[in-house]
C-alpha cells in the first residue's frame, strides 16, 4: 500500500514528535483504536512514521469493544490495519453493563477509566512500552475549559505522560492538528470511520463546549488562539493566592478580636 501525506501534515506531526520526544529506538507502541477519524488517522501517520524514520521501533493497534446496545462491526478496522502491516486485535470489555451499574457517575468518565485500563493492561501483557492515543488540538483545548469549568482547575492533558503504576509511556502524535485537518484527511484517503456505538454521543460534556467556543469563536476570532496560548506553562498571569485553612488564619484573626 502506497501510504503519504501532504507536507503540511506531515510537519505537524514531526513537530510534535521532536518537540516532546515521543518516539525512540527499541518503542514498541500500542495505538488505541475506536474506529474514529482521529484514531484511524493516527494509525496510517505512524505507519508512516514507521517507514520514514531512522527509528527502530513498531506499532501495533488494539480497540476496546465496549459492549453497547449499538452494533460494532471492526472487520474494516482490521482490513485497515492489515493493509498497512499493523498488527491488529479487538478485546470485549462491558464497559455499557458497568455504566448502568454506576448511575450517579458520568458514563463517559466510567467510559473513559475503564477503556483506558483494558488499553493499558493489554499493552503490559504484550510488553509495549508506549500507548499512543489520537487526541487532537481541539481535544486539548476543550479539556483545558473543561478543567477550569467544571472543576474549578487550569489543566489539560500532555503530550506525553509517563504512567509510574504501569511503567508506560502516553503520547500524543496528533497535537498539532486541528480536527477539520482529520476530517479533511479522512476523507481524502477514503476511510469511513465507523460511527460511535457510544449512546451518549453527541450529548456530552465535552460537546457542550465544544459548542461553546464554536459559538464565542464567532464573536472573538482570537478566543481559540488565546485558548491554546493559555494551555502553556508560561501563561500563568496573577492569580489569587491557595485558600488558607481556619488554622492558617487563626493567628491572625486573634489579633482583630483580641484587645492589645
Amino acid at each position: 500500500m502506497n501510504i503519504n501525506i501532504p507536507q503540511s501534515y506531515f510537519s505537524k506531526l514531526m513537530r510534535a514528535v521532536v518537540e516532546f520526544e515521543l518516539i525512540e529506538n527499541g518503542d514498541r507502541i500500542l495505538i488505541g483504536v475506536s474506529g474514529g477519524k482521529d484514531s484511524i488517522f493516527l494509525t496510517y501517520a505512524l505507519a508512516i512514521l514507521r517507514e520514514r524514520l531512522k527509528k527502530d521501533f513498531s506499532i501495533a493497534a488494539f480497540t476496546v469493544n465496549p459492549q453497547f446496545d449499538e452494533p460494532f462491526d471492526t472487520d474494516a478496522i482490521a482490513a485497515f490495519c492489515k493493509s498497512l502491516d499493523v498488527s491488529y486485535e479487538v478485546v470485549d470489555v462491558d464497559i455499557a453493563g458497568t455504566i448502568a451499574a454506576q448511575d450517579d457517575k458520568s458514563p463517559c468518565f466510567t467510559c473513559a477509566f475503564f477503556r483506558r485500563g483494558a488499553v493499558n493492561r493489554y499493552a503490559a501483557e504484550h510488553n509495549m512500552n508506549k500507548v499512543a492515543y489520537a487526541h487532537h488540538h481541539d481535544d486539548a483545548v476543550e479539556t483545558f475549559l473543561m478543567s477550569l469549568f467544571y472543576s474549578g482547575q487550569l489543566n489539560t492533558f500532555r503530550p506525553k505522560t509517563y504512567l509510574e503504576r504501569t511503567n508506560l509511556t502516553v503520547i500524543r502524535p496528533l497535537v498539532y492538528f486541528r480536527e477539520q485537518e482529520l476530517i479533511d484527511a479522512i476523507r481524502y484517503h477514503g476511510f469511513t470511520p465507523l460511527p460511535s456505538p457510544c449512546p451518549h454521543n453527541g450529548n456530552t460534556t465535552r460537546q457542550t463546549v465544544k459548542e461553546l467556543i464554536a459559538r464565542l469563536g464567532v464573536e472573538n476570532p482570537l478566543l481559540y488562539d488565546h485558548l491554546s496560548a493559555g494551555m502553556r506553562e508560561g501563561a500563568l498571569g496573577e492569580l489569587w493566592p491557595a485558600t488558607k485553612t481556619r488554622k492558617e488564619m487563626e493567628k491572625t484573626y486573634r489579633t482583630f478580636m483580641q484587645r492589645a
